[in-house]
């Protein structure tokens, strides 16, 4: 019987009308499966404990170029019209480019990377598909931040994800500075399930891609997962990586610097906990944002 299966009755609450307690997480980080790949005991043991990772040069020079190179081209060619392009709210840059898998053989390639994929499963412990891709822009002066959120949190209430068990991939394609916007996690929140107050709205989805205020943490709960744990923040050049669980809060402030920033964000999802019904939404998100595919990714060297 799959998780997917085991789980579809509500066990994470959320989009509630009135102040719920937090949610002791009841599922695993890293899953089990011990399914090889580059991570090592000790780095599996700090994803379990923190929620995050961060790989170091996760990728070579010529990579990141031709990366670089790719995302340069897909915000140049994006469309006014393609649902697919997110726009800053006040100065129409572009932020997003989503379904990047699908759009771009490079990120195609990227995706089925040993480097990339492996990892994926090993902290999945199963085959893995990608439940969302884009690249995001955050421009220099203008660049605007994210408030703090749980993913799973969204991908619960409005795709349907039964359960956690999904990972991210924050790859920098330029310098991650401290003072350029950089990704801040809260780390350990990853064990606590925060529900949020308010019910979803139809058709908000494209408003929360620019700013999110659906699916937003109480101040005093961020304050009670940021106080015992602290506050991390993933610094680094282009080519490192930051992985972490679906269900760590995190956030990123604006950029008011003259240094743009820029990354590859990839969800991988089991094929053990694809989508069911949304559980606190009207209707589900477009595929472009949520991926009802769920055919296990190949790798290159198949």
């Amino acid at each position: 019987m799959t998780v997917t299966e085991r789980t579809t009755e509500d066990r994470y609450p959320t989009r509630l009308p009135h102040a719920a307690d937090l949610v002791a997480r009841a599922d695993p980080t890293v899953w089990p499966g011990r399914i090889p790949g580059p991570f090592t005991v000790d780095d599996l043991a700090g994803f379990d404990r923190h929620g995050y990772l961060v790989v170091k040069n996760l990728l070579g020079t010529d990579e990141v170029t031709s990366l670089q190179t790719e995302a340069a081209r897909l915000a140049d060619d994006s469309s006014a019209d393609d649902p697919r392009v997110i726009r800053e709210k006040r100065s129409g840059a572009v932020r997003s480019v989503f379904q990047v898998h699908r759009t771009s053989t490079v990120i195609s390639a990227l995706v089925r990377n040993p480097a990339v994929l492996d990892r994926a499963r090993q902290i999945l412990g199963s085959e893995v598909y990608v439940h969302q891709s884009r690249i995001n822009f955050m421009p220099g002066f203008t660049g605007e931040g994210f408030y703090w959120h749980s993913d799973f949190e969204t991908w619960h209430a409005e795709d349907g994800l039964p359960a956690p068990r999904a990972v991210s991939m924050s790859l920098a394609l330029s310098t991650n500075f401290p003072y350029n916007g950089g990704l801040m996690v809260i780390p350990g929140s990853h064990r606590t399930f925060v529900p949020c107050i308010g019910e979803t709205p139809a058709d908000h989805y494209q408003a929360s891609l620019r700013e999110q205020e659906i699916g937003v943490p109480a101040r005093h709960d961020i304050e009670q997962l940021a106080r015992p744990h602290g506050i991390d923040q993933f610094t680094g050049p282009a080519g490192s990586a930051l992985w972490f669980d679906s269900n760590v809060l995190h956030g990123s402030g604006n950029n008011i610097t003259p240094f743009p920033r820029s990354n590859v964000f990839v969800v991988f999802n089991s094929v053990e906990n694809t989508p069911v019904e949304p559980f606190a939404a009207p209707a589900r998100r477009p595929d472009y944002v949520a991926e009802r595919d769920f055919t296990p990714l190949d790798d290159a060297r198949r």
